[in-house]
């Protein structure tokens, strides 16, 4: 960031929140049992990685599209209200543990979220008709230069 005129701008509020919409978004995953989902049926070699989870889907919500971006959710007091979330280095080397054995992992928790989901919201999911519900999952896996 450039100075105006030998003026520094300096982003340091410690009260503000920037995304509060995360904070009932991730009420619902958690009600619909999200982190005990990926503690019971993902087994990445990594401490607290239904934190990790978290933080991850917590930082794609508020517009993430990099490892980077994460930090988004540590400005301010965004990690008080949402719950704790890890610094991007640490999502970083969680994020490269992964197998293709552990996107299958997280394959499982992601049809069990979304009955989890349709439990806790009655009409999320299809109707009473029966009628059905396509969730497109993208499991690609590539390494990721630049």
């Amino acid at each position: 960031m450039q100075s105006f005129h030998g003026i520094q701008p300096v982003f340091d509020e410690d009260n503000l929140v920037s995304h509060t919409g995360l904070v009932p978004v991730l009420a619902l995953a958690e009600r619909a049992g999200l982190s005990e989902l990926v503690r019971e049926h993902s087994s990445v070699p990594s401490a607290s990685r239904d934190v990790k989870a978290r933080t991850v889907v917590a930082g794609m919500l508020a517009g993430a599209d990099s490892i980077d971006d994460l930090d988004v959710l540590r400005a301010g007091s965004t990690a008080r209200v949402i719950g704790e979330v890890r610094a991007p280095s640490t999502m970083g080397t969680f994020l490269r543990s992964f197998t293709h054995g552990h996107v299958l992992q997280l394959g499982a928790v992601n049809r069990r979220l979304l009955h989890g989901l349709a439990d806790t919201v009655p009409g999320l999911v299809g109707g009473d008709d029966g009628s059905l519900v396509l969730v497109d999952l993208d499991d690609t896996i590539g390494e990721v230069h630049g």
